[in-house]
C-alpha cells in the first residue's frame, strides 16, 4: 500500500516563527514522510530543527521566498495549482504586518480551495490529531467554479467594446 502523503504548507509570522517550529518539531512523527511548502525563513527554521531532531531523515521541503519579499504569493500559487492540501499559518494577531494584504490574498484563497487552513496552534493541534490527517480516502471536496470562471462565454462583452472604439475614433477624426 502507498504511504499518505500530504502536501502541508508552512508560514509563520515573526512573533509565532518559535511556535510553529516547537509545533514542527513536537509533531515531528506525524510528519515524517509529508511534502512540505514554506515561506523562506520560517522554512529554513523548521527544517533544521526537524534535521537536528531526526537527522537519518530525509524532508522534503520546497523553501519559497520570505513571505514579504513575494513568499506569500508563492504559496498563494501552489495553493491554486492544488499542490498543498493544508496550510499551518501561525498568524500574529497583535502585530500590524506590513505585507496585511498578501496575507489576506492568501488566507482568501485557502478559502476560495476549501484547503485545511489553520492560524494558531490549538487549531493545529486539532487537526494533526483528527483521524482524518492519517485517513487515505479522506479528500478535499474542489469547488467548482465553472460557472463563474465562463460567466462572459455567451456575452457579446468584446463585440460591444470593438464597436464602441471604432465609433469613438470615427468621432474624433
Amino acid at each position: 500500500m502507498e504511504k499518505l502523503i500530504r502536501k502541508i504548507g508552512l508560514v509563520a509570522h515573526d512573533a509565532m516563527k518559535k511556535d510553529l517550529i516547537e509545533w514542527a518539531v513536537w509533531n515531528s512523527e506525524l510528519l515524517v514522510g509529508h511534502k512540505f511548502y514554506c515561506t523562506g525563513t520560517t522554512g529554513t527554521l523548521i527544517l533544521a530543527a526537524l534535521k537536528e531532531k531526526h537527522p537519518e531523515v530525509e524532508w522534503d521541503f520546497t523553501i519559497l521566498k520570505s513571505g514579504p519579499l513575494g513568499g506569500d504569493q508563492q504559496m498563494g500559487s501552489r495553493i491554486v495549482d492544488g499542490e498543498i492540501d493544508y496550510l499551518f499559518f501561525f498568524t500574529d494577531p497583535m502585530t500590524l504586518q506590513p505585507h496585511d494584504t498578501d496575507v489576506k490574498a492568501l488566507t482568501r484563497l485557502a478559502g476560495v480551495e476549501n484547503i485545511v487552513f489553520c492560524c494558531n496552534r490549538s487549531t493545529a493541534d486539532h487537526i494533526i490529531s483528527s483521524p482524518l490527517f492519517l485517513d487515505a480516502e479522506y479528500e478535499r471536496t474542489r469547488p467548482d467554479y465553472t460557472g463563474y470562471a465562463k460567466r462572459f462565454e455567451n456575452q457579446t462583452v468584446v463585440t460591444e467594446i470593438v464597436e464602441a472604439v471604432s465609433k469613438k475614433k470615427k468621432t474624433l477624426k
